[in-house]
């Protein structure tokens, strides 16, 4: 055997799940490559630890996590006779390793301020073509799987469905670093009970209790950790203050920025743009993180524009807005009343308000009927989705979307 063809399995210690292995050479090349080594300066949940203050995990750990569950799902499924070639392996693990890197910093609050056309599934589509001509083909079966067109469906199931890795990961991961144990799922258990049926995944009977208690978990890491009323009010603040800096230089201001937020904050980006000018995207996009936009911010708090120095202010000392949450739409007269109170304590024109007065609204569904379905398969070879099969659950509440509605404004201007 070529002595250079022999890889020496590289060992990571992971808060999760112990020591991991590294399944391959050319997956460890990929983990080192820049555009992998991006994730380590981006939090896997932004703002969140402005609440829970453990939650300084980054995407990079979460990608490492998936790629440890993906193999471990593949040796199981192996186990059970179902082929999987080498070849559908690696590509499996490089597409659950490269599901992210189309975040950006503050993800959410970045592709609703300054580039609201893009999301962040169209950047790793572009990037991971970008990896591919880079390693002269490598990637094409990981493409072809990413974007579902491989013809054994359930490894794009492992990858993006309502029981991939990717959620196995972030649960537990998210779950451990805020603290919040409601979150904790027995993602060992799911991987050992997954099988495929008619080239779909599904689960066995007796693993039944865990997706309940993973669909359960979901539900509630969303309205504790991912959609608590501290979080939200802290990522629209910084939403606002991305706004109002694009607004800004947009009308000629000059504004102090990195080059890669330079160059999102001065250009609107659309759809077309994606294939037109990909390369100059891609480019400052790999070369954007967290850090870009918390020094930005701390430099506009010194801006002469009261507007960009409040909010900035506002972000780096968390000094976070007042946010009431419903389940019905806030009454015009309440949103009228405060609009007034912050124009008499700020003496701001009334075209600036909205950057401190805003109301907007928040979804969860716990499981979607028209998605990949869970499915539940039984001793005798019959197949039932889980909203059926679960005996705690209403199927209606099961697929129903629960919508809450929010309201900010300045803590010293409420009614």
């Amino acid at each position: 055997m070529n002595a250079q063809k022999i890889y020496k399995a590289k060992i990571i210690n992971d808060p999760i799940y112990g020591f991991i292995k590294i399944p391959s050479r050319f997956i460890y090349e990929l983990i080192e490559h820049p555009v992998v080594q991006r994730l380590r300066r981006i939090k896997q949940l932004g703002l969140t630890y402005y609440v829970y203050p453990g939650a300084t995990h980054t995407r990079f750990q979460h990608a490492l996590g998936a790629v440890y569950l993906m193999d471990q799902a593949i040796h199981n499924l192996r186990l059970k006779k179902h082929d999987i070639t080498d070849e559908e392996a690696e590509a499996v693990l490089a597409a659950i390793l490269l599901h992210d890197v189309g975040h950006g910093p503050f993800s959410h609050a970045l592709e609703e301020s300054i580039i609201p056309q893009i999301n962040h599934e169209d950047l790793s589509a572009l990037l991971m073509q970008k990896l591919n001509t880079e390693y002269k083909g490598k990637l094409e079966l990981a493409l072809s799987i990413f974007n579902n067109r491989y013809s054994k469906k359930f490894l794009h199931q492992l990858v993006s469905s309502q029981l991939d890795m990717d959620r196995l990961d972030y649960l537990r991961r998210d779950s451990f670093f805020t603290g919040v144990t409601e979150g904790v799922i027995g993602s060992d258990r799911i991987i050992k009970m997954l099988d495929v049926v008619n080239d779909q995944l599904v689960i066995e009977a007796k693993g039944i209790y865990s997706i309940e208690k993973f669909l359960v978990a979901r539900r509630l890491m969303y309205w504790q950790v991912y959609f608590h009323k501290t979080v939200i009010a802290a990522e629209f603040l910084l939403m606002k203050l991305l706004q109002r800096a694009k607004e800004l230089i947009m009308n000629g201001i000059s504004l102090y920025a990195s080059p890669p937020l330079d160059f999102f904050l001065k250009n609107k980006i659309s759809k077309s743009d994606m294939d037109a000018r990909k390369d100059l995207i891609i480019e400052n996009f790999v070369s954007l993180d967290d850090d870009d936009l918390m020094v930005s911010a701390k430099v506009w708090s010194k801006h002469n524009d009261v507007v960009l120095s409040l909010l900035s202010k506002n972000l780096i000392n968390r000094i976070l807005p007042k946010i009431r949450i419903q389940k019905k739409p806030f009454e015009k007269k309440v949103i009228s009343q405060i609009r007034k109170n912050v124009i008499r304590e700020y003496a701001w024109p009334e075209e600036y308000i909205h950057y401190i007065v805003y109301t907007e609204v928040i979804s969860n569904k716990a499981y979607s009927q028209f998605d990949d379905k869970i499915s539940i398969l039984y001793n005798n070879g019959e197949i039932e989705d889980i909203a059926e099969a679960s005996d705690i659950f209403n199927l209606n509440e099961l697929y129903k979307t629960a919508k809450k509605y929010f309201l900010c404004y300045p803590k010293n201007c409420g009614v």
